[in-house]
């Protein structure tokens, strides 16, 4: 990878670390995790004891107190390490934690950042519903008032970390009749009555990811445990979301550079027609393009990196990251797979795994067309 700017030798320190880390603890251990369906706790508390979870939470809640571009670092890390799709940290550590961080009350934030950045707690976040995907303003999981405490009712789908998950941040109806102005976030302990866990959904790709149905059925929690201010969810939903996109799109582009990395050191290896296949002119040409077009994505992902810490980042800027990225990288993966030959399409060699596991990013967290959608509106 060429040397980027934006990251200081800290960072880059920070980014040997993790790369070390993953490639001792995650690499030997991601088929197995694969074949139970499920990374383990322990995995994430060792991660907690090296300073891998929340490197932004402000040190009154247990965190290092670092800027935002040590969380990038480390998303893409994940990114860049085989098998690294199933790990659900980037939920933990770059959404969940930043929501209790700027709307989350005293207690909430000093009851569960300080477990997030150990990695003793795990969080998940409960948006999508089996009947509206990106459809956020249709929400049907209900949180009715009474008295001191909501009791909620409905079911998510595709939830990451749902199985292992200490608590979900759950976007609900409170007010069926507002609208998107209805919505709120309520935080739901997984130890409440009446919450299910439900099968641990099998996908083609993020074997080792616990992604998870989840049914509610007349959960109590305290009202307490709502999240900023009733009606307000979707509002804060829509100002977090660039944050989560440019997430997706550094570890998008992370398992492309990957991908890349692994091609070039392959077709310097194999031999085909009496020479390496790195000597036809076909294979430079295409290596070349990906060069190029890595180093023109990194670019762009780092203004927009430079302008989250700034806290100017735009929503359609974020969906353009996402967009770019996504689609870009996913294409860049299926072009190394194709210099692999038949051996990219047999489960045991890395590129085949970074292509069936890097498909998703250009649908969660906002399809490529939603994407499209917002960034149309800024026109």
């Amino acid at each position: 990878m060429h040397k980027r700017e934006i990251f200081n030798s800290d960072h880059e320190l920070f980014r040997s670390n993790a790369r070390r880390f993953f490639r001792e603890e995650l690499e030997p251990n991601i088929d197995r995790w694969e074949q139970e369906g499920v990374v383990p706790r322990d995995f994430w508390e060792k991660a907690g004891s090296h300073g891998f979870h929340c490197c932004g939470i402000p040190e009154q809640y247990g965190g290092p107190g670092a800027d935002f571009l040590y969380n990038m670092v480390l998303s893409e890390e994940v990114g860049y390490a085989i098998g690294g799709a199933s790990v659900g940290f980037s939920v933990s550590s770059d959404i969940v934690s930043y929501y209790l961080l700027h709307n989350g009350s005293e207690e909430q934030k000093l009851h569960w950042l300080p477990k997030m950045v150990s990695g003793e707690a795990i969080a998940a976040i409960g948006m999508t519903e089996p009947g509206c995907g990106s459809d956020l303003k249709a929400v049907r999981t209900s949180a009715l008032r009474d008295g001191d405490e909501y009791v909620i009712n409905g079911q998510k789908t595709f939830i990451t970390n749902g199985q292992n998950c200490d608590f979900v941040l759950l976007a609900c109806s409170t007010d069926p009749n507002a609208g998107s102005k209805g919505i709120s976030l309520i935080i739901v302990e997984a130890d409440r009555a009446g919450f299910e866990r439900g099968r641990n959904l099998d996908k083609i790709g993020q074997k080792a990811a616990d992604t998870s149905e989840m049914f509610f059925s007349d959960v109590r929690v305290p009202v307490s445990n709502l999240l900023g201010q009733e009606g307000r969810g979707f509002v804060v939903l829509m100002n977090e979301l660039p944050r989560e996109r440019i997430t997706i799109a550094c570890r998008a582009f992370a398992e492309a550079q990957r991908a890349y990395e692994m091609t070039v050191e392959y077709v310097k290896q194999r031999k085909a027609f009496g020479k390496q296949i790195f000597e036809f002119q076909n294979t430079q040409f295409k290596l070349a393009e990906m060069k190029t077009s890595l180093a023109v994505g990194w670019a762009y992902l780092d203004q927009c990196l430079q302008k989250i810490n700034q806290g100017a980042l735009t929503a359609e800027e974020g969906a353009m990251a996402k967009l770019w990225s996504t689609e870009t990288g996913n294409k860049l993966v299926d072009d190394c797979l194709q210099f692999f030959g038949g051996y990219g399409y047999m489960r045991e060699y890395p590129i085949s795994r970074l292509f069936v596991d890097s498909r998703v990013r250009r649908i969660y967290g906002g399809s490529s067309e939603i994407m499209k959608l917002v960034i149309s509106r800024s026109i």
